[in-house]
């Protein structure tokens, strides 16, 4: 018995249905991986595949350098999770500058006590001599990096210096690693007080030597170090609950208040809620709302920093720190080198953490991707 064939013109005519098949599938994009979705607690609002997708970009070594956590945050339920290769969650993190944000939490606290006065002479003493010209930086010139003092950050070619010696260099590694406060406060005026912004590491480590100086009655190293850790832990840390924090401190007993600073991914999200929320956890004034106003206030002569953290104002392009092109107005970051992001979304109700080591080119590719996986999330 013969079995019957379709005529070959209605087979010839299912062909043109099968290939877009496989052209749809082709062209689409690869589903998130399973590390990616088990990373997901809850999608806050987000696409979960598309968020799948981002997450694993952020996790693509070669082209974002290593990443070892990434948390996100929405409406202070962590949703997402996600450890890199030996991480784990209570692997202290070091986030570099971006400890320069818990820095300036400390001189808020001070402030408050009355102990320091932000629009007065910042009390250095070489610079309170007569006729010195330094006398006139005020504690708030340095929170917003325009203290005129002469720094360089990063020592680009030909500059004359050599490779990697830049003055950030010099004084955490070099000559002045022993007394980084001394280096920094002995720099003269390159600009005129407040008139011209500067990124600089020096700020943060004058603004910790002045927290040292009204909390310890001399210059013992080991007073000094006492005095501003206890400070910190009880007025700071752990009113944030930032209880894994680790500071470094310098021989002369200086908060290295630039950047080694170390604390797990859970609690630098803390430190973004903390912000997000203006000073207060759970209800509780930690810290005067209007401080934190101020830190995430634009710094008179740079609208992309406020006073120890970043902000999403300025210009957009291959400079811009944050999104000012795509991401609501009011986020804000703190950000440490090597592609550091603690990163505040009032708008959305979101914080977001990566920290990992990744090389200037790849820091490029981590900011675009940050930027991508906000937009992911709706308002609110």
């Amino acid at each position: 018995m013969s079995v019957r064939r379709p005529p070959l013109i209605l087979a010839m005519l299912a062909l043109p249905a099968l290939w877009g098949c496989g052209e749809r599938a082709a062209d689409g994009p690869p589903p998130p991986s399973a590390e990616a979705l088990a990373a997901i607690a809850d999608a806050g609002g987000a696409p979960r595949e598309s968020l799948g997708r981002s997450i694993d970009r952020l996790f693509d070594e070669e082209r974002v350098g290593k990443t070892d956590a990434l948390l996100i945050v929405k409406r202070g339920t962590l949703i997402v999770e996600r450890y890199g290769d030996g991480i784990e969650a209570d692997t202290r993190l070091p986030g570099w500058s971006a400890g320069q944000c818990i820095t300036a939490l400390m001189i808020g606290q001070l402030v408050s006590d009355g102990r320091l006065r932000i629009a007065e002479s910042a009390p250095v003493p070489e610079w309170q001599r007569p006729g010195d010209p330094r006398g006139v930086i005020t504690l708030r010139q340095l929170l917003q990096m325009r203290s005129g003092l002469r720094h360089v950050e990063t020592a680009p070619v030909g500059t004359g210096r050599i490779s990697g010696e830049s003055d950030r260099t010099r004084m955490l590694f070099l000559d002045g690693r022993d007394d980084m406060a001394s280096y920094a406060e002995a720099q003269p005026l390159e600009a005129p007080a407040g008139k011209v912004f500067e990124h600089s590491s020096a700020s943060a480590v004058i603004l910790s030597d002045l927290a040292a100086r009204v909390l310890s009655s001399d210059r013992n190293p080991d007073r000094r170090r006492h005095a501003v850790g206890e400070y910190l832990r009880h007025r700071v840390l752990a009113p944030i609950g930032m209880n894994s924090t680790l500071v470094a401190y310098d021989r002369a007993g200086t908060m290295i208040g630039s950047g080694m600073i170390a604390a797990t991914a859970r609690d630098w999200s803390k430190l973004g809620e903390f912000l997000r929320h203006s000073g207060s956890v759970k209800g509780a004034q930690i810290l005067p709302r209007r401080w934190v106003q101020f830190m995430l206030e634009p710094s008179p002569r740079e609208p992309a920093y406020g006073a120890g953290v970043w902000l999403n104002r300025g210009e957009a392009g291959d400079g811009a720190r944050l999104w000012p092109a795509t991401a609501p107005r009011s986020v804000f970051a703190c950000l440490g080198e090597y592609g550091q992001y603690v990163i505040g979304s009032p708008d959305q109700l979101l914080t977001v953490v990566r920290i990992g080591h990744s090389n200037p080119e790849q820091e490029r590719e981590v900011r675009d991707e940050l930027g991508a996986l906000l937009a992911l999330f709706p308002k609110n």
